[in-house]
């Protein structure tokens, strides 16, 4: 507990990035959330920085949160830093960990105090068209762990947020890349049932067409996968049929993080996915609000009811449950008696063997 302690501090607010007057409109349920994920390599630091210094150029201010324990250097001035909280190399030592599992030890302490970074992401948000979050390279410690979740959810709650998929264009020239950063994208969609931007970044080394050609036209991935002959490719060919629906309803984009291209189109797309947000996502978390709160009106009035019924005909009332499961162990009374009674006749039949072998050995001397 020593070492949580030590390694999880609150977290500081961090000075403000741009003195523009916030936007009339503005408020915390309506500033977007942008949460950039994907593949280690992918460029979402590069991709960070570029759409912050895109959003200063035309004084749009950002508030930026950086949640990668593990970077060394990072191009931009994030108003919030996982660690400024969190010592990442030091969790490694306490704990005894590797790489992989100090980020996530350290991503799991962050999130106890993250309802610290709710708080102060709610004060900031007015004052801001956007927010910006960069997550750990390894992208499965961010996705499938338990404080990603929880990080997730507490932001989908509060702010309209967008998950944006950065994927490493240039790789994905083989199709077998490309089948496997889409699976995963699927899975995250899925698991996030958040509106969900895909970006194609490096443009400029390589164009995202053939990608956006795979993506609607079956047949032109089909050519592709021909060429591959091994057991995989074969795997990606059958997969394709069944990704084509996930397709149709995909959003995306293609940028470069390096000269800029791109970016407009970016936050189009997210401005239509905070829309998604508002007319889809929204009213269904309401709705499972509202259900998780009549179901505990229910549970109260059920209690309510057998409490005043027990009282009404005069039965016993057990106020904790674990008392009632307690006393239902316990014997009567009656047995408790016989039982004191057997231990004392053990302890007066002890004293008197005592006795009596003192009396024996006084007798030998």
């Amino acid at each position: 507990m020593a070492a949580a302690e030590a390694t999880a501090t609150p977290p500081p607010a961090a000075a403000e990035g741009s003195d523009a007057p916030p936007p009339a409109a503005a408020t915390a349920q309506t500033t977007p959330c942008v949460l950039c994920i994907g593949m280690a390599g992918s460029g979402k630091t590069a991709l960070m920085q570029r759409m912050n210094a895109h959003l200063h150029q035309r004084k749009s201010p950002c508030y930026v949160v950086n949640l990668d324990p593990a970077v060394y250097e990072i191009p931009y001035e994030p108003n919030i830093d996982v660690r400024d909280t969190v010592d990442y190399k030091e969790v490694m030592k306490q704990y005894g960990l590797g790489p992989n599992g100090g980020i996530v030890t350290s991503l799991n302490l962050f999130a106890t105090k993250f309802d610290q970074v709710l708080g102060i992401l709610e004060q900031r948000a007015p004052e801001h068209d956007y927010m910006l979050m960069d997550t750990p390279g390894q992208i499965e410690v961010f996705t499938w762990s338990a404080s990603g979740a929880i990080i997730t959810e507490a932001l989908a709650g509060t702010f309209p947020t967008v998950i944006a998929y950065v994927v490493d264009t240039p790789r994905c020239v083989n199709p077998v890349s490309f089948m496997s950063n889409m699976l995963y994208a699927c899975s995250i969609l899925y698991k996030t049932r958040l509106p969900f931007v895909l970006v194609f970044n490096k443009v400029d080394v390589v164009s995202h067409e053939f990608a956006a050609e795979w993506m609607t036209d079956y047949e032109a991935f089909q050519d592709a996968v021909e060429q591959q002959t091994t057991y995989v490719s074969s795997l990606a060919k059958s997969m394709s049929l069944v990704l084509e629906e996930f397709y149709s309803t995909l959003t995306a984009v293609g940028v470069s993080a390096h000269t800029g291209a791109g970016i407009d189109d970016l936050f189009g797309a997210i401005d239509e996915a905070v829309g998604q947000y508002h007319n889809e996502y929204k009213p269904v978390l309401e709705r499972l609000r509202k259900e998780k709160e009549e179901q505990e009106l229910s549970e109260q009035a059920e209690s309510l009811r057998k409490l005043q019924q027990d009282m009404a005909t005069g039965g016993k009332v057990v106020l904790d449950p674990a008392t009632a499961a307690a006393s239902t162990d316990l014997p009567d009374d009656g047995t408790l008696e016989a039982e004191h009674d057997d231990v004392q006749e053990e302890d007066d039949r002890e004293v008197r063997e005592e006795r009596a072998y003192a009396a024996f050995l006084g007798a030998q001397q």
